[in-house]
């Protein structure tokens, strides 16, 4: 920051990949806007599951909505400065990514999912 200005950060963050938690803590600190790769989860790691995690899921059914919405519920949850960009296969799938964002996580949703 004391070189540049930054516009954003870009990298892989989502339910089951945290290691990025203090970048994202200093981008919200200093209102720079941050962008996860692979907000629900990715190929590259399937040790690492996001939309099939057991709270996840559990959460999901509880709340009557998708696990991907769950996910990036969480997601936008983490940070003011956090920004979503999801990919989609569909019009529908569209529809429930945004949808996401007025998704409330209770309590205990937020526990269970850690």
């Amino acid at each position: 920051m004391a070189t540049t200005e930054v516009a954003c950060v870009q990298n892989a963050y989502n339910l089951a990949g945290r290691s990025d938690q203090a970048l994202l803590d200093a981008c919200t600190a200093d209102e720079v806007p941050y962008v996860p790769f692979f907000p629900l989860g990715s190929a590259l790691q399937p040790g690492k599951p996001v939309l099939t995690a057991p709270a996840v899921v559990t959460t999901a059914t509880r709340l009557g909505v998708t696990t991907a919405q769950v996910a990036l519920g969480w997601l936008l949850r983490q940070s003011p400065s956090m920004l979503l960009i999801p990919g989609t296969s569909s019009l529908t799938r569209l529809r429930e990514n945004l949808a996401a964002a007025k998704l409330e996580l209770d309590p205990e949703a937020m526990e269970a999912i850690g």
